[in-house]
This record gives structure tokens, sequence and C-alpha cells, in this order.
């Protein structure tokens, strides 16, 4: 992404309606993993730090972000240790070592996805489980993707087929960002017919705006953990490594 945007990603994600309904959502997905009480837990991607304490309730997490300005302000605002690394091969941290791995919006930043994926599964314990999510719909690309410096949007069926050939089982596949898919697509639309170089949607909103779109996507938290929306702007994955795969003699087996 670019600096600014790193900027106003602290600016804005411990208030902003999108980031807080996308930790809700998480927060309610990864507490019903049943996860060991001492989980240790990976975020790939980790910006400037918003979902560090959310993921902390976990268990011990370990950090990684491969920009050096969001380590810094991530550090300065959290008090934690990040570390510096890329997907798909410069990861700073042991095979086996995790079991729950996070990637928020992250995996559409990246070229390699199948291999990013892949490395990721060698980083997982036995039984451990993968939570990530994915702007949807390739037909509402515009210039906020492009200035988020996005390679791709994902459809259900190329996120399912791209987690599968890299030998996972998925165990929860779902639109998130429903309610609101009315409204984004009208601004993704907006976005192409204006001249404009920057992208609407980015900024924070007037504070009674703010807080009804934030209670209309964090009120998925309590829909996305027991059962799977079929439409909205992002795509919420959960799955973990498939014992068919390695045992088939899978080429990206661990």
């Amino acid at each position: 992404m670019e600096l600014d945007a790193y900027r106003q990603m602290a600016a804005t994600e411990d208030e902003h309606w999108w980031f807080c309904g996308r930790r809700a959502i998480a927060e309610a997905v990864i507490r019903g993993l049943g996860l060991p009480g001492d989980a240790d837990i990976l975020e790939i991607g980790a910006g400037t730090g918003g979902n560090i304490q959310m993921l902390q309730q976990f268990g011990a997490v370990t950090a990684v972000e491969m920009n050096d300005l969001a380590r810094q302000i991530a550090r300065e605002k959290t008090g934690h240790d990040f570390l510096a690394g890329h997907l798909p091969d410069g990861m700073p941290v042991a095979s086996q070592g995790f079991d729950l791995i996070c990637l928020f919006d992250v995996l559409e930043h990246v070229a390699e996805d199948e291999a990013s994926l892949a490395t990721i599964r060698r980083m997982l314990k036995p039984g451990g489980k993968v939570v990530l999510t994915v702007p949807a719909h390739q037909w509402l690309w515009s210039k906020h993707d492009v200035g988020l410096h996005h390679m791709r949007r994902y459809s259900r069926e190329l996120l399912k087929a791209r987690i599968e050939q890299a030998g996972y089982r998925i165990e929860k596949l779902s639109y998130t960002n429903a309610a609101l898919f009315p409204v984004a697509a009208l601004a993704r639309l907006a976005d192409r017919l204006r001249r404009s170089n920057t992208a609407s949607g980015q900024a924070m909103p007037p504070k009674p705006i703010n807080s009804a779109m934030k209670a209309l996507f964090s009120a998925e938290s309590r829909i996305v953990p027991n059962a799977e929306l079929p439409f909205g702007v992002s795509l919420l994955a959960v799955f973990g490594k498939d014992a068919a795969f390695d045992a088939e003699g899978g080429r990206l087996a661990a």
C-alpha cells in the first residue's frame, strides 16, 4: 500500500466502521474454533497493529508485517514487537509453530497467492486453523483497489480453488459485509464514473453515520460463526490441513 494509506489506517482503525466490523466478525469466528488456552497465533500482514489486542485474548501473538513504516507505527501504538517478513518466501518464523494463522485482507496484495497459502500450511501445527478475509467480486474493482495495491478481488469459486489447491480442507467460506453491499456497489460504480484519482469511502464518516454502519457490519458477528452469508463485499474463510492431500502425496504437502 501507499505510505499515506498506512498513516490513514493507523489513525482510523480503532473507530472506523469497516475495521471495527471486520474485527468483531473475526473475533466471533475465532472464539468458536476451540483453540487451546495458550494458543500460538500468527498474524501475517499485521499492518499498524489494529488486531493485536483482539488476538491476544486467545493466546500469544506473533505479528509479521513487510512495511517498515507500518511496523514502526504498530510498535509505537501497541508496544508489541512486529517482525519484518513477506509472503511467500520471506517469513521469519518456524514451521509447524502455530495453532492459528490470520490474514486479514492480505492475500489480495500478493502476486503468488497459491504459493503463499502453501507456505502458510507449513507453519500450522497439526490441527491448526487459518482465518483469512479478502475483498470479493472482481466486478467491484475500482480506484479503491488500485490505491491499496490490490492484485485481484476474489470470487467465492476462485478463493475456494486456491485454498484447496494448496492442500487445505475448508470449514467455512462466507461472504461478509452483506447489509452494506448495495452501498459499496454504488460507491465503486461512482468511482468508475467520476474522473477523480481518489477513491470514495476511505475517510472516516461523520460520527452518526460511522456508528450506524459499524452496528450494521458488526451485527454479522452473530451470524457468520454459525452460517454462511450468500453475498457481501468481502469473503471470510476458515480452513485447516487436508489429511487426504498428504496421504495422496500432494505436491505442496508439508
